[in-house]
């Protein structure tokens, strides 16, 4: 079973045993502040696969309730790739390679929306600037991010895409967090 599969298989199956616990309804109460804290796995896809292998992050996010099953989301944190070895010649028409690995850490700014539209599923929506680390200054992407995932009172399990676009150079995940959360 490759890599891709068993991540699916175990965000699945952290699903079906969350949906088929106890839960009370989730909704969120107008003008009231919500915190979680996230850990996610992050799977390339498209460009990104080229560099990196899996990455691995924390997303601490802020919910504002609008009405009693809508928030708006403000979710910063850090994202960290394992990045492939890259070999290249010592210089022009050489037959020596050098290897060189230079990890890829993004710093991610989104706000958006989160709907619930049962007493527990919610889809989401989020748009913001991810600021690339490296020690020369890194590049500004637009990120755009869809999401669906079940939450509780204190659990939330979700699945997300990401697109990272801007400076030639674009790229998107498949995002799965796990984070617990509480009301301020």
């Amino acid at each position: 079973m490759n890599f891709t599969k068993k991540v699916s298989a175990i965000a699945i199956t952290a699903v079906v045993l969350l949906i088929g616990t106890h839960a009370n309804a989730q909704s969120f109460q107008k003008s009231k502040l919500r915190f979680g804290i996230g850990i996610d796995g992050l799977i390339p896809v498209g460009n990104l696969t080229n560099v990196a292998n899996l990455g691995v992050g924390i997303t601490p996010r802020l919910q504002l309730g609008i009405a009693n099953n809508v928030a708006l989301t403000f979710t910063t944190g850090y994202y960290h790739f394992f990045t492939k070895k890259v070999y290249v010649p010592v210089f022009i028409g050489s037959n020596t390679l050098v290897s060189y690995q230079n990890d890829l850490d993004i710093i991610p700014v989104k706000a958006g929306l989160k709907a619930f539209v049962s007493s527990n599923i919610y889809i989401g929506a989020e748009i913001g600037a991810g600021f690339e680390v490296d020690n020369g200054g890194g590049n500004t992407k637009l990120i755009a991010s869809p999401a669906i995932g079940y939450a509780s009172k204190k659990w939330e399990v979700g699945a997300r895409y990401e697109s990272f676009s801007g400076q030639h150079n674009n790229y998107s995940l498949i995002g799965v967090r796990l984070a617990y959360g509480f009301g301020l």
